[in-house]
Formats: C-alpha cells, structure tokens, sequence
C-alpha cells in the first residue's frame, strides 16, 4: 500500500547534449517548412531536399571528426586541406600509376590516418595548443596538395567513372515532369557512406566507454584524470578517428566531383566548425551530439538556399548569413546554459 501512495520521483531534466540536439532539429524543421510555404519551388521539390546531402555528404563526415575532437575540448582545422591532398594524390594514383580504385581508397584512408597519429601525439602527449598544431597541417595539407600537381586533374579511371557515377533510386520519391512523367528522386554513394558514418559515431559517443571518455575529458579533464581515464590517449585517439574520417570524406569529396585541384573543399573545416557549434557541440568541450551535427550541417546549408531563393547570388551574402547564424547559436546556447546552471543552483540550494 506504502507503494501506491509514494510520491512519484521527479523527472530527469534533460541533459545539456539533449536539449541543444533538440533546439537544432526543430529549428532545422521550422526553417525548411517556412521555406516551403514562402518560397515554393525548389523547396517543395524533394531532389532538392535530397541534394542537401548529395552536396554535402563529406561535409557530414568532416563535421563528425570535428564533433568528436570538440567533445574533448580540441580542435582540427586541417581537415579541409586534407581533403585535397587526398583528392589530388588519388588522381594522380589512378590517372600517372595506372592505379586502382581500392589503392587509391587505402591510400585517402593512410593519409588521413597518417595526419591524425601526428597532430595527435603533438597535441595529447607534447601539449602543443591544437589551434596551431592543425594550423600547420592546414598549411602543409595545401602545400603538399600543390607539389602533388600544380594544375587540376581528373580522373578518367574506367572503375572509378561507373563508382562516380553510381546513384540509389528511391522510386517512391520524385516529381512529376512536365510531360507527365514521374522521375524518381536519388541518393549518391557518398550519402549511404556518410549516413552509416553518422550511425557508427552515434552508437560509439552513446554507449562505448570511449564515448563517454571523451565527454568526461572535456567537460574536465582533470576530474577525468581523477577517475582513472587516461586522458592523453583518449584525446590522441580522437584526433586519429578525426584524421581517419577526414581520409573517408577525402575520398568521397573525389566521387562527387571527380576532380582534384588544390582548391578543394577550400574553407570546409569553417563550415564542419559551424556546423557542429549549430548543432550543439560546445568549443569548450562535454556537450556534442552526432545527429545535432547532421542537422547542424543541414541548417546551414538550408540558410544558404534560402538567401539564394531570394535573389541575394552574391557569395558574400551567404557568408554574412552564416556568420549571423553561427552568433545566433552560440548566443542562444549561451543563455539556456546559464540559465540552466542557476535553475539548478537554486533547485539544490
């Protein structure tokens, strides 16, 4: 009886991770919804939903390797850089070395892996600042890229054209031509690679213990020490997943477009930045959530077709729109924290 007349226990609030993870998806939602009924067109086409991860699927990617490293406090702004040279080594593999598609797809994964280990032993166990650690791997990813080849290349490799080329139809989805006829909408290959990626990071930030190392490391590395987690090498290991994602996304960038030039993916690692801040990940580490960076990357790049759909072309407003965007998360993630520190403050005093 004693049990049926207890007080209920009070409802968890929701963690830091959660709440921000929500804020973004219902922001992505509110934006894309507000496009469709003000603007129409493109918007109401589902190619175009579609393309948002068709365009962006290394994007994703990246913009996880930078949520993880984030989690723990860090950051990596060579992944952009890294991304050509992958780009460009595997041309030149496949187009001057007769070079195979697999080789070429070990050779993307080794050099991400490679630029990983270095900035992550320099920044875990030499205690070198991570900003100018991947500063100078942004500048030797793009130099190396130019010493590779001086002039853009693109890849003609039989193997590799048909891997290019290769798209998923979803036949349940699509638009009627003109004609009348029904045209299915479709997914490239970078897409599945880049939602699986999603998936493998979510499960491992959620229920490994090197997940839950790297939330413990940057919401206090100290404590963290305290409890018995080996700090240098969880921070070590986050830089290698990172440079091995950016090897993976290197190497779907060049499905996408075939080409390497040193200007690829040039200002990426901004934009996997701003994307991983909109969705949730904090610069100062301990709150991060794979699916907020998904839909972080998502809601720029909807912004983005939305200044264009309204006749503003110029690339410069893209970028001003971005950078208000940014400020607005990070504000916006400011004063629900604070608020939340002092709610609680209150609720145990």
């Amino acid at each position: 009886m004693a049990g049926i007349f207890s007080k209920k226990k009070d409802k968890q609030p929701l963690s830091n991770t959660t709440l921000l993870l929500t804020i973004t998806v219902c922001t992505f939602f509110a934006m894309y919804l507000l496009a469709m009924l003000i603007w129409g067109g493109g918007f109401l086409n589902p190619q175009q939903f579609l393309d948002l991860f068709n365009n962006n699927a290394y994007l994703i990617i990246i913009a996880c390797g930078l949520t993880v490293v984030m989690i723990t406090g860090g950051i990596d702004i060579s992944v952009g850089g890294t991304i050509a040279l992958i780009t460009m080594t595997s041309v030149v593999f496949m187009e001057d070395h007769s070079g195979g598609v697999f080789s070429s797809i070990l050779i993307a994964l080794g050099i991400g892996l490679a630029i990983g280990i270095v900035q992550g032993y320099l920044v875990a166990y030499l205690k070198i600042q991570p900003f100018i650690v991947t500063l100078a791997g942004m500048f030797f990813t793009r130099g190396m890229t130019t010493i590779v080849s001086k002039v853009p290349r693109t890849a003609t490799n039989e193997t590799f054209v048909a891997l290019k080329d290769f798209y998923m139809e979803l036949p349940l989805i699509g638009t009627y031509a003109r004609n009348g006829n029904w045209i299915p909408s479709y997914i490239e290959i970078g897409v599945i690679i880049a939602l699986l990626v999603v998936l493998a990071l979510w499960a491992t930030l959620k229920w490994t213990r090197f997940g839950r190392n790297l939330y413990a490391v940057g919401g206090n590395s100290e404590s963290a020490l305290m409890l018995g987690i080996n700090v240098q090498r969880t921070q070590f290991f986050a830089y290698i997943l990172c440079g091995l994602l950016a090897g993976i996304a290197g190497f779907v960038y060049l499905t996408h477009t075939g080409a390497g030039n040193a200007t690829n993916a040039s200002g990426a690692e901004m934009q996997a930045i701003a994307s991983s801040i909109i969705g949730g990940t904090l610069l100062s580490g301990g709150v991060g959530n794979i699916i907020g960076t998904l839909f972080g990357v998502m809601s720029l790049k909807t912004i983005n077709n939305i200044v264009v759909a309204s006749g503003l072309r110029e690339p410069y407003w893209q970028s001003i729109t971005t950078g208000l965007m940014l400020c607005f998360f990070i504000l916006l993630q400011s004063i629900i924290l604070a608020y939340r520190k002092k709610k609680l403050g209150t609720m145990a005093a």
